[in-house]
């Protein structure tokens, strides 16, 4: 997780030179697609925001945006207390998941819809941050301090690396846990990805690419695994030659 929080930020480094690559429209005219000429985004927060459970739902879905910075490793963890022989398969395919996501960030750095809104790009389909109206509530003056720490590279939205982790961790809970566990993770990344679209974090395409990316380690790392195994084998022999 901290190589994530460190690698995804090294991108924002420069960010005039970064907000001359940067993708706007094509989330926002997919999301329109999807929600048939509206974005859905700014229909929960009309629906949800301002109304009678607007409060609870933002904090429901806060602390589920929260939570995730401990659930991946989290069910890890888990798998490997419970069955350490699945650990290895399991904690390569999470970090692969990682890796794509921020290979992704550099090579196609995209707004997300907070941010295209603050600066004009969704017209009048206005789309709050709502985490940071009530992460300044809950967390007073140290809020500050967390959100720079956390969210300090504004254009890595794309794939939501949030979801996709999230529907991996529930993918190997299934598989090496119980159906408690199993079910628990399916429930978390369903609630983590209404949570994102409804607090302005993500749109819909993200979610949606960020399972591609799941999808695409499940499916390629069988056939990359041989070349891994050669990798590592050499670079044993080497530690071994060296250690000698």
């Amino acid at each position: 997780m901290w190589a994530f929080a460190v690698t995804h930020e090294l991108p924002y480094d420069d960010p005039e030179r970064l907000r001359k690559r940067l993708r706007i429209n094509y989330p926002i005219k997919s999301d329109r697609w999807i929600g048939r000429g509206r974005l859905p985004g700014p229909r929960l927060q009309r629906a949800f925001h301002d109304g009678p459970l607007g409060e609870s739902l933002t904090k429901f879905a806060a602390w589920a945006h929260w939570i995730w910075f401990i659930q991946p490793n989290s069910a890890l963890i888990w798998i490997l207390l419970r069955r350490s022989e699945a650990f290895p398969h399991s904690a390569r395919q999470m970090a692969a998941v990682f890796d794509i996501g921020c290979a992704v960030y550099f090579l196609v750095p995209t707004a997300p819809p907070w941010w295209a809104s603050e600066n004009g790009y969704t017209g009048d389909e206005r789309i709050k941050r709502v985490m940071i109206e009530f992460g300044e509530r809950i967390w007073g003056p140290a809020w500050t301090r967390i959100f720079g720490t956390l969210g300090s590279n504004p254009w890595a939205a794309m794939p939501s690396l949030h979801f996709a982790t999230a529907l991996m961790a529930a993918i190997l809970l299934s598989e090496n846990g119980g159906r408690i566990q199993g079910t628990l993770g399916w429930l978390y990344a369903g609630a983590l990805g209404f949570s994102l679209v409804y607090l302005g974090e993500h749109y819909v395409t993200d979610l949606l690419v960020g399972g591609a990316v799941v999808l695409l380690v499940r499916r390629g790392e069988p056939l990359t695994r041989p070349l891994v195994d050669q990798i590592n084998a050499r670079l044993q022999r080497l530690e071994a030659i060296a250690t000698s």
